[in-house]
């Protein structure tokens, strides 16, 4: 009888741990989706990075909360012949449930801005 005690706790304790680090990969997920969903609305012609970061806190209201929207940057970024637009989030690392430390994952979406067709030759 102790045996089996003693491995249900571990054998809990492994089962808990993988559901944990499931929601935390699925929070890392959904925000890196909403980033880049974010910047590629920036990017259209006529939107602009305020726009990028209303729609990323938006998409991240909707998912997961909206305490993890609340550090949300957009800019634009030149790269090579064009610009960028790019998204940054920084939002809590999910530890004990969807509690944990506030700006501990950092992640970034990008898309490239659409050229303005009025100006094209």
């Amino acid at each position: 009888m102790v045996e089996f005690v003693l491995v249900a706790v571990l054998v809990l304790a492994l089962v808990l741990a993988l559901i944990q680090l499931t929601l935390a990969l699925h929070v890392r997920n959904t925000l890196i989706d909403s980033a880049s969903e974010g910047a590629r609305h920036a990017a259209l012609h006529g939107s602009g990075p305020a726009d990028g970061v209303a729609r990323t806190r938006e998409l991240i209201g909707m998912t997961l909360s909206a305490t993890y929207a609340q550090d949300v940057t957009a800019a634009f970024v030149p790269d090579g012949d064009g610009r960028l637009v790019q998204v940054t989030v920084r939002a809590p690392l999910p530890v004990l449930g969807l509690l944990g430390p506030a700006g501990v994952v950092t992640v970034r979406g990008h898309a490239v801005v659409e050229p303005d067709l009025a100006l094209a030759p």
